[in-house]
């Protein structure tokens, strides 16, 4: 199809018009993916474009890929070879994953190279499974991922930097960080003997800014240490905008889902507008959705996705099946859209990357696996590989108990970070240099003249918990747009703002930062508004091993009865602890029915946010691989509620299931 699309644009043109045609392919087959350095290379690029025949070619012969989608963060690494060959089984010949930057890069000049950020173990694994690779080092990723992939602290030690544009703070920052990541990976580019194939240059750029000189630079700086070994591309998506996201001398891609299959040939039609000749691909073919927190799960039907693959794949396109694996958003790492125009105001990613996609959260055969494997049958080879796949267990139910109120002084010494920050006005998440968890802010009320009065603030990112002498009085909500509630006199003397960050934005990223920004204000007797000042913040991190630390330090102790009795949380978070007995060793969902929101730790790993009384996702997915036979520990730091009975002597509990829930809200749904 795309053969005959050219001919009849040549066909088309005047004589002087092909000569420039001929030379702008010429140039093509030169330049995409990188420009040719003074010195001639005396051997051929290993896998380039055939701009005559509109396909890739590997080592001479010419290539059509098939790939899908697998980031090795949504993995724990002793799962990753289990994933792969699932994968492989399917008759994918390239696995395509982003590197995310703030994985790597947690803290200025504080570098993660091991566990689940060791990146270049996933791609040799990879490899060794029979993929080629398609390499996303972005630097931004969206990806669902807090702040699109980027490092939080940016913003710290440049509060006015422009994300993802010719900043020329951004752009040294990118420096550094691909002269930390990219010499890590050069002996994995296909010219140099490993089997990265592409590398991308930014992500769906066109969609966002049009800054030439920004991604001219980015593809030096990338094109520096791939050095024609491998070949650079874009993707955008397929609208007005996909100019701003091409380069010169970069190979353009595109996506699209199902939601577009019927628009495919004015799909291609705008990218050969774009890039005359060449092979055609979606880099981001869509068999799933992504998932907010407080809307129904995202589901697509496995035959319409095989339908739609066909027809790609009948364009001798190639394309990315992303996800193919989804994975978990484990700890805080799930990011969060925001886009007024589209209807949207803020929502948070659930934990969950299940997203609908080929393989189910666990790595799992799903039906639609079946029916994509039965289209990629038809076109490429399928391999003779035996999977052997993790079992899925239910250990019932598991009584926790409340052992350490957040907000007490006991507290406070074992989780905070350091000792509260005072400041006129209430510090951000990023002035602290903490990517996640909780910040309370702390001030003293003036005396109050009216009952009750509006206490206001003006921006609240994301959530708040507010206590009068830790005594819960309210919540604020940034999804919710509420940013005041009513205080009555004689409450209390100390304002205590608890501040959940529930994911920086990942799309159309704009400087997402976290806490209390503007004014928090009292409501006056005249109708005015008094300015609290003097704060103390106090940072939360809730890092695994500070939890772990504690835990062990201070094993399963009882609060005092009167917390204990609690069912919904009035003096601030408590965390509990539990024991979960093992004998057989397999995958497991954690059921937090009844429970309303909060984190959840098992054997000091980070699980990720849960939030089921706002749905849709009612289960955190526990791998096979972080359990073990014997006692493993649990720790539940709850925000809001349990899900014992209003006068119950029954300790909380939680329960261990063998199959998710990620399509309902839970309710008060009885443990069996």
């Amino acid at each position: 199809m795309s053969c005959r699309c050219t001919r009849k644009l040549t066909m088309a043109m005047s004589g002087c018009v092909i000569i420039l045609v001929i030379a702008l392919t010429v140039g093509l087959c030169v330049g995409l993916g990188g420009s040719e350095s003074e010195g001639v290379r005396e051997d051929p690029p290993k896998f380039t474009i055939d701009h005559e025949s509109n396909s890739f070619v590997l080592n001479g012969e010419p290539f059509r890929y098939v790939a899908g989608s697998f980031h090795y963060f949504r993995a724990v690494p002793e799962a990753w070879r289990s994933r792969l060959r699932t994968m492989r089984a399917s008759g994918l010949n390239a696995v395509d994953t982003y590197v995310e930057w703030s994985l790597h890069n947690p803290h200025d000049g504080v570098y993660n190279w091991e566990g689940i950020a060791d990146v270049v173990k996933f791609l040799e694994i990879a490899q060794e499974e029979d993929f080629y690779i398609i390499l996303r080092p972005g630097p931004y990723i969206c990806a669902e991922r807090d702040n699109g992939g980027l490092p939080h602290w940016l913003f710290k030690k440049y509060p006015s930097i422009k994300m993802r544009t010719s900043d020329s703070n951004y752009m040294a920052e990118v420096g550094k960080w691909y002269a930390e990541l990219m010499p890590r990976l050069q002996h994995l580019l296909i010219g140099n003997g490993g089997k990265i194939i592409m590398v991308q240059v930014e992500n769906e750029y066109g969609d966002y800014e049009c800054d030439k000189d920004y991604l001219n630079w980015l593809r030096d700086e990338t094109e520096k240490y791939v050095n024609r070994n491998a070949l650079l591309f874009t993707t955008d998506i397929p609208n007005e905008r996909m100019s701003c996201g091409k380069i010169d001398n970069v190979f353009a891609t595109t996506d699209f889902g199902i939601d577009r299959i019927h628009e495919i040939d004015d799909i291609w039609t705008m990218l050969r507008k774009l890039q005359p000749t060449g092979p055609l691909v979606n880099s981001e073919f869509y068999p799933g959705w992504l998932t907010h927190w407080q809307e129904m799960n995202q589901r697509r039907d496995g035959q319409v996705v095989a339908d739609a693959l066909k027809t790609i794949l009948s364009y001798n396109a190639s394309v990315n099946l992303y996800m193919f694996f989804g994975g978990t958003n484990f700890g805080f790492t799930a990011g969060a859209n925001y886009n007024l125009d589209g209807g949207i105001g803020y929502a948070a990613d659930i934990t969950s990357y299940d997203y609908d996609a080929v393989m189910d959260e666990a790595g799992g055969v799903t039906s639609k696996y079946n029916l994509v494997k039965q289209v990629i049958g038809e076109f490429l080879p399928l391999p003779e590989i035996t999977l052997n796949p993790a079992k899925r267990l239910a250990y019932g139910k598991v009584e926790v108990t409340p052992s350490l109120a957040l907000l007490s002084a006991e507290g406070r010494s074992a989780l905070a970070k350091g000792d509260p920050v005072e400041s006129t006005k209430p510090k951000s998440f990023e002035e602290l240099d903490l990517y996640s968890g909780l910040v309370l802010y702390e001030t003293e009320l003036p005396s109050i003249d009216l009952d009750p009065a509006l206490l206001k603030v003006d921006q609240i990112n994301d959530r708040a918990h507010v206590f009068v002498d830790q005594e819960l009085v309210g919540t604020l909500s940034r999804d919710a747009q509420i940013y005041s509630l009513p205080l009555s006199k004689g409450w209390g003397s100390t304002l205590q703002l608890l501040v959940e960050n529930q994911g920086r934005v990942n799309f159309y990223i704009s400087n997402d930062t976290k806490g209390i920004f503007g004014e928090v204000s009292l409501q006056l007797h005249n109708g005015g508004y008094l300015p609290l000042e003097n704060w103390k913040s106090t940072a939360f991190p809730l890092e695994e091993v500070t939890v772990e630390a504690w835990r062990k330090k201070s094993g399963e102790r009882a609060l005092d009865a009167f917390l204990a009795r609690q069912r919904i949380l009035r003096n601030g978070p408590i965390l509990y602890t539990g024991s979960l007995m093992v004998e057989e060793v397999g995958d497991t969902y954690l059921n937090m029915a009844g429970w309303g929101k909060g984190v959840a730790y098992v054997n000091g790993f980070n699980l990720g946010r849960y939030w089921p009384v706002a749905g849709p996702q009612v289960t955190l997915y526990v791998p096979n691989e972080i359990l073990k036979v014997g006692n493993n520990s649990l720790v539940i730091l709850e925000y809001q509620r349990t899900n014992k009975t209003a006068n119950g002597e029954d300790l909380p509990a939680v329960q261990f299931d063998a199959v998710a829930q990620l399509d309902g809200q839970s309710g008060d749904v009885p443990l069996k």
